[in-house]
């Protein structure tokens, strides 16, 4: 054979390292907090722990609402009102769980 009937592979593509929207930035951001907050939760005050990662949601819930549908990258599931809402009341519920649940002695 020769060099012009070779079938050589196509390059291969470069890999991004970086998220291609603000929304996939976010995203990032979201998940690592919420990383953050289940450790505290495993090894360390858990009430924080929860409300950091309701604080996540919310913040979630406000970029998806102020950032533009083109920009929203991950955060994008449904429609705006219904990501928002989602978020939000996630957020909400685990921030009022983590402040109202009475301690229970003995555990």
């Amino acid at each position: 054979m020769n060099d012009a009937t070779e079938s050589v592979p196509p390059p291969h593509p470069e890999r991004r390292r970086r998220p291609s929207t603000f929304g996939g930035l976010i995203y990032l951001v979201v998940v690592a907090a919420t990383v953050v907050g289940l450790c505290l939760v495993a090894f360390g005050p858990w009430r924080r722990g929860i409300a950091l990662v309701g604080v996540a949601f919310l913040f979630a819930s406000g970029m998806r609402l102020v950032i533009n549908e083109g920009e929203s990258g991950m955060l994008r599931v449904r429609g705006r009102w219904f990501d928002v809402a989602a978020l939000a009341g996630v957020g909400a519920a685990l921030i009022a769980l983590a402040t109202n649940i009475p301690d229970q002695p003995g555990l």
